[in-house]
């Protein structure tokens, strides 16, 4: 995306607004009243796609503004300065989209109250203009505004409300960040609303986060298989910007498949809206395992959170992603394993989240893969979370590192940790933010990715002056040896053992109070015993 201009303090706000999330929350809640019939799916692809629309022709107001002010342009004829300002390739080659007149924001805005029908056929109309335009988004946007299900007098609410709010900057931030931000609150918002269903579509930011830590994205090829709404490219975008400033974020290139319809259209919004390339997630929403659209590509990174437990898959015994092993009918796990392994570079490393079975599961040949996975030497780093960061389910979960090359790396120096695998128990890390789901904080993802870092001597981990150690009950250093002695299961509670406890010297010593308890127990069973008598003669006055 181009350079963005800054808007004075203050500009691009609504009134009597301070902050960005006030502004998330009134256009939730304003659009919250639109909900009418709709499903939750459509209702979300309704929503964030109009937050789309408005994102796509501010960035092209922003660059028209930018040609309109250039200096040369007054060496142009005037009468040539219109059609300057209207010619697509000053837009598109610096990767903004082209909006067409009618499917400006201005435009809806003016003529929203004049339209016969109502704003939802104009919305219809600029969606479709605006994918006749831009090749990456054909299929993408959607053309559902104009329906009987749609309140038309509160879209148009809406519609005045997103205006008004401008989204041109907020403060000194720049409008793509705005946005950006916006979205992703809506995909959490409907992630909470949805439930069970939204983990087809949205990964816990920590999750990612830590994903994200551990592997270091700075730059390369990133790939998911299983991309849902690109939450796992965006985050590697925000992890270079924040390390290595924004002209950084081009130095990764993003891969994804999605086999969802209304998921993949809103990963190619998200992508767009964060400034990144939305031709990484495909042409088309496809199945990894029945159709794979990259069979060529070979990563630098990989981050997934396939579905749990997978039955229903499209499975072929002699597929020849089935190196180390043909994964069984009933659970997909370990054909996500096996194909994320498959599109590794020879440097390769991959995040990937899974049940906590997939850790020591023997059935159906799943204990044969997990030995073969681990006696390839491709398994770095196995983390065991805590419950409760899955609001859409309540199977606990783990997360698997692999990584093709163990080794020193020639002058990137690094420990060499050939035949061996980190176990991190993080299992009680994490704070409840209400009643069922828990989060995990900066310092826990900063614990865990610099424990990482420490055992792979990293420059992350050099420039810190951190070195490797191993803690009791948190994190062990474990050679392939000791792992086939525990028969390939890789839980990270086996290896990391408990938690050395201070001894208090004001304690109870064990024997005394094992004493004491024995002897409060028995005395409570002869008050019971007691009291059962008295309940029992109660009982036969009452009978007789």
């Amino acid at each position: 995306m181009p350079p963005r201009k800054r808007a004075a303090a203050g500009q691009g706000e609504l009134p009597g607004v301070s902050s960005t999330k006030e502004i998330q929350d009134i256009l939730w809640k304003a659009a919250d009243k639109l909900r009418g019939s709709m499903d939750a799916a459509q209702y979300k692809e309704f929503v964030l796609g109009l937050v789309f629309l408005k994102y796509v022709s501010d960035a092209f107001t922003e660059r028209r503004e930018e040609l309109a002010a250039d200096p040369e342009l007054a060496a142009i004829p005037e009468h040539r300065r219109a059609a300057f300002l209207e010619e697509k390739d000053e837009y598109t080659e610096k990767n903004v989209f082209w909006v067409p007149p009618t499917a400006r924001w201005d435009h809806i805005k003016e003529n929203a109250s004049s339209v016969e029908g109502g704003v939802g056929k104009l919305l219809d109309e600029a969606m479709d203009e605006v994918m006749k335009a831009n090749k990456t988004l054909t299929g993408v946007l959607p053309k559902i505004f104009n329906r009987d299900n749609v309140d038309q007098k509160r879209l148009k609410e809406l519609v005045d409300l997103i205006s008004d709010a401008r989204f041109t900057g907020h403060g000194d931030r720049p409008a793509q960040d705005v946005l950006g931000e916006v979205y992703e609150y809506f995909l959490e918002k409907f992630a909470r609303a949805e439930g069970k269903r939204a983990g087809e579509f949205y990964t816990p930011a920590s999750v990612v986060r830590l994903l994200v830590e551990v592997l270091e994205p700075y730059e390369g090829r990133v790939y998911d298989p299983a991309c849902g709404s690109g939450g796992m490219f965006v985050q590697s975008g925000k992890f270079v910007a924040n390390r290595r400033g924004k002209d950084h974020t081009h130095d990764i290139a993003v891969y994804g498949q999605e086999a969802n319809e209304r998921t993949w259209r809103l990963a190619k919004m998200n992508l767009a809206i964060h400034g990144m390339d939305p031709k990484g997630v495909g042409e088309r929403w496809a199945d990894t395992f029945a159709d794979d659209k990259l069979p060529d590509l070979k990563a630098d990174f990989v981050m997934a959170n396939p579905p749990f437990n997978m039955s229903d898959w499209a499975r072929k015994s002699d597929d020849p992603r089935w190196r180390y092993g043909v994964p069984p009918q009933s659970n997909a796990n370990y054909a996500w394993l096996q194909h994320i392994v498959s599109k590794l570079g020879d440097r390769g490393s991959a995040g990937v989240v899974l049940s906590n079975g997939s850790m020591s599961s023997k059935q159906s040949g799943e204990g044969e893969i997990r030995a073969a996975l681990v006696a390839a030497d491709l398994v770095a780093c196995m983390v065991a979370l805590p419950a409760n960061l899955f609001r859409t389910t309540a199977i606990p979960a783990c997360l698997w590192f692999l990584t093709k090359d163990k080794s020193p790396q020639g002058t990137k120096a690094l420990e060499d940790r050939r035949s061996r695998v980190l176990f991190i128990d993080a299992r009680a890390m994490g704070t409840m933010i209400d009643r069922t789901e828990r989060i995990l904080t900066d310092e826990d993802l900063e614990k865990i990715s610099d424990t990482y870092h420490a055992w792979r001597g990293t420059k992350s981990a050099k420039h810190k002056g951190v070195a490797y150690e191993d803690v009791s009950g948190f994190c062990y250093s474990a050679t392939l040896e000791e792992i086939e002695k525990h028969d390939y299961v890789l839980t990270p509670g086996r290896y990391v053992g408990a938690a050395e406890v201070e001894d208090d010297p004001d304690a109870e010593p064990v024997e005394e109070r094992v004493a004491r308890l024995t002897k409060e127990l028995f005395t409570r069973l002869d008050e019971s015993a007691k009291l059962d008598v008295v309940v029992r003669d109660q009982l036969g006055r009452i009978g007789g």
